[in-house]
């Protein structure tokens, strides 16, 4: 039986990796979930620059922070503050990323389907040393996530995600 592709954008595919990323790092799945958002946001947003919706920010905006904690996730250094649980979250603009808003997202996005992908992003994980994984995470991302046109068409497109490729993503 062939397994039928989910129709779904990038986003919350690069959310449920860098989750399933992050606790492979040891992180709590409510950190995991934050740092998530933040990593997919943050693509996001390079995305919107790149194709003109939106601009760049001078260098050095905003107040000086003090030195504060920080997660390595998919190639980007993420703040990490202490949730209202005192649990680790990301800090995006200046306030904790709860994870429950990004657990009901993924819900949406995937519907009945979000264990069947979860479960092939996480045998794919497993099959790496932490950091390796954490270190070539967003190609492997690159290689399994939905294909959309690359111009302001595919912004917010859904693309056909596949089990079959996220289960060949693994390094041979």
């Amino acid at each position: 039986m062939q397994e039928t592709a989910i129709r779904v954008n990038r986003a919350p595919v690069l959310t449920l990796w860098a989750a399933v990323v992050a606790e492979r790092l040891g992180h709590a799945p409510a950190t995991a979930l934050s740092l998530a958002s933040v990593v997919a946001g943050t693509a996001a947003r390079a995305k919107a620059r790149r194709l003109g919706l939106a601009e760049d920010r001078p260098a050095g905006e905003g107040p000086a922070r003090p030195e504060r904690e920080v997660a390595r996730l998919l190639g980007r250094d993420i703040p990490l503050v202490q949730g209202e649980g005192g649990e680790a979250l990301a800090e995006r603009d200046g306030h904790a990323a709860a994870a429950a808003p990004v657990e009901a997202y993924l819900a949406r996005a995937f519907g009945p389907r979000l264990a069947e992908v979860r479960g092939a992003m996480e045998a794919l994980a497993d099959g790496l040393a932490p950091e390796e994984l954490n270190r070539i995470g967003f190609r492997l991302y690159e290689a399994f996530r939905p294909e959309v046109p690359e111009d302001v068409s595919g912004w917010g497109a859904k693309g056909r995600l596949e089990l079959a490729r996220i289960r060949a993503a693994a390094p041979h």
